[in-house]
């Protein structure tokens, strides 16, 4: 019969999760087209002297590599002993603290990775190396 309504008082038990799948495959592309460039950005390797350096990271803990291989922390002589428990004291502090390297540019690639490995080891994963404004 044309027009016919029935009028039902039921529950409706079942769950509709097809909103649910659209939000979920939303999320996903936009995670999958995030995680490019996140993966990018974490890849990337600047030399000593660039024209496109960004603008200066302020950090707790600032470690230098001289010619000489010689380390300095936040500005005075330092150890590899003394920098390891700055940086697991600063960590404690803080959980997003950030280690800026700034190292000669003749320095060895050996020593600078030795520095990077030696904030790591000590709980600090966030660091950048530092680098100098190449002047056009």
């Amino acid at each position: 019969m044309a027009g016919f309504v029935e009028d039902s008082d039921d529950v409706i038990a079942a769950i509709n999760i097809t909103p649910f799948v659209d939000i979920m495959l939303v999320l996903l592309i936009i995670f999958m087209v995030t995680s490019s460039y996140i993966a990018r950005a974490s890849m990337q390797v600047e030399l000593p002297r660039a024209a496109s350096a960004g603008e200066a990271v302020e950090s707790t803990i600032n470690i230098i590599v001289d010619k000489e291989g010689e380390l300095s922390l936040n500005g005075t002589p330092a150890s590899a002993d003394a920098i390891a428990r700055k940086v697991r004291l600063e960590r404690r502090q803080n959980a997003k603290v950030q280690a800026v390297i700034a190292a000669d540019k003749g320095v060895s690639y050996g020593r600078v990775m030795a520095v990077i490995d030696l904030v790591k080891q000590n709980g600090v994963t966030s660091f950048a190396l530092d680098i100098e404004r190449e002047s056009t």
